[in-house]
């Protein structure tokens, strides 16, 4: 991981609610932004932006998120999402996030991802799959 990368360094996506994004329970007129997708944006975002301090070879995966899912997004409304940089350690590399429609929060929370090298984990998975699964009793 390039050391360019320091705290306070900002990510921002803007994005549409479309219906892949919504769950229908309400009825279809009141489809709103479901929180896995929610989840899924804000990884998104944050592993995009870390692509860019990324090294050759290197990648990240998601370890954890913390999320206050608290305000209905309909279809078809745009968000923005802001993620700052809140920890640094080792490749280990926090984020501080809101969710924001028209200038409202809708959530908040924080997200770690952990920056890895993507042939040793190819390489470890390999090995774990290969590896018999044991019975559960």
């Amino acid at each position: 991981m390039k050391n360019e990368l320091k705290l306070g360094a900002t990510a921002r996506r803007a994005l549409t609610v479309n219906i892949e994004r919504t769950v229908d329970f309400l009825g279809e007129a009141l489809r709103i932004y479901a929180t896995p997708e929610l989840v899924r944006d804000v990884e998104q975002t944050c592993l995009d932006f870390l692509l860019a301090y990324a090294d050759e070879g290197e990648n990240s995966v998601g370890a954890e998120i913390a999320l206050k899912h608290g305000g209905a997004t309909l279809l078809g409304r745009q968000v923005e999402i802001h993620a700052c940089v809140s920890a640094i350690e080792g490749r280990n590399v926090s984020f501080d996030f809101t969710v924001n429609e028209d200038g409202k929060e809708v959530a908040s929370g924080t997200h770690r991802r952990f920056v890895v090298n993507v042939e040793r984990l190819r390489a470890k998975v390999q090995g774990s799959r290969m590896k018999p699964v044991a019975a559960t009793p």
